[in-house]
């Protein structure tokens, strides 16, 4: 079984942009969510689409299984959503031994920006960049599924004002 084991991150500077290596706008959306998973469909640059099942609780260590669907399929999947659409554009950042990915957030998310790192097991040590903010890993209203049904913009001012 494929596991993903991440650490997420708010963004506090923008220092990160001049190490970006490569950067990819997403728009994804969930077609289920259930108590134990979520389905989820994503289309990267208009041109790569997966299907993807996840364990539900956010943690450390999720059960993630992706499948690659054709772009067709997936904007017919997309309109089948149950919630809003997560739009996206996600930078690489090398940073030391590991690769980090940001997440700038547009659409209904617009002003959320959250790094994370993917690790080969829980205990994986790393450097932390200068420009992360507080850990946010297993807070579920800052993962995908939950910006989709909450966004960022409808959070209260003194929630969102702390995101940033």
């Amino acid at each position: 079984m494929a596991a993903e084991i991440e650490r997420k991150f708010l963004v506090r500077s923008e220092a990160w942009r001049s190490l970006a290596s490569s950067e990819a706008r997403i728009r994804q959306g969930y077609l289920a969510s259930g108590e134990r998973s979520t389905t989820r469909v994503r289309i990267k640059n208009d041109a790569d689409a997966t299907v993807t099942i996840k364990s539900k609780r956010a943690e450390l260590r999720r059960l993630e299984i992706e499948y690659p669907v054709s772009v067709l399929d997936a904007e017919t999947l997309l309109s089948l959503r149950h919630s809003g659409l997560i739009e996206k554009t996600r930078f690489t950042i090398p940073w030391r031994e590991h690769l980090w990915e940001v997440d700038v957030f547009s659409g209904d998310n617009t002003g959320l920006i959250i790094a994370e790192i993917e690790l080969g097991h829980e205990d994986e040590a790393f450097d932390r960049p200068p420009w992360l903010g507080i850990e946010i890993t297993g807070q579920s209203q800052y993962y995908n599924g939950s910006l989709a049904r909450h966004p960022f913009r409808q959070w209260a001012p003194s929630r969102s004002a702390a995101a940033g």
